[in-house]
């Protein structure tokens, strides 16, 4: 064994080196999909109401401080990922972003007053829209904003 490692020495160590080179880019992706998941998917809301936009905004940690404005995509998740390919979206903006081909149920929570010592509140506005996302990788990482259906 470690006459096996010792030939692999210079490999082994070019392999290590490329790992710790490649996996900060990982990482920061993964973070950033995970933020985007965070801020804005929720798969099966209950309600989709004022007590809803409340509840989820101060879950997810949106309201310290209370955010102004967070818009909530509901359905499964690898649709919302398919648009960053040419099945489920179309390049948008000269290609900076990708829209949906098919608009999808959200939830718009927006403060309507109180502070983060007096709970946020929210209004909730729910309808369907077409979304306008930034991919990186393949990965969902902003939401740019929606588009009303018609």
């Amino acid at each position: 064994m470690v006459i096996f490692l010792k030939g692999m020495g210079p490999l082994l160590l070019f392999f290590i080196l490329g790992l710790w080179l490649v996996s900060p880019s990982l990482v920061q992706e993964n973070d950033r999909e995970r933020h985007f998941l965070t801020q804005h998917f929720d798969a099966k809301p209950k309600g989709r109401d004022d007590k809803y936009c409340a509840k989820i905004m101060r879950q997810r940690g949106l309201t310290q401080p209370c955010k102004e404005r967070n818009t909530f995509i509901h359905g499964d998740y690898p649709s919302i990922k398919a648009i960053c390919g040419d099945k489920a979206g179309n390049p948008y903006e000269e290609g900076r972003f990708r829209i949906s081909k098919s608009p999808f149920q959200i939830t718009i929570c927006e403060h309507r007053g109180g502070s983060a010592r007096s709970r946020c509140k929210y209004r909730a506005t729910s309808n369907f829209r077409y979304i306008v996302i930034a991919c990186e990788h393949g990965l969902p990482v902003h939401l740019d904003h929606t588009i009303i259906a018609n």
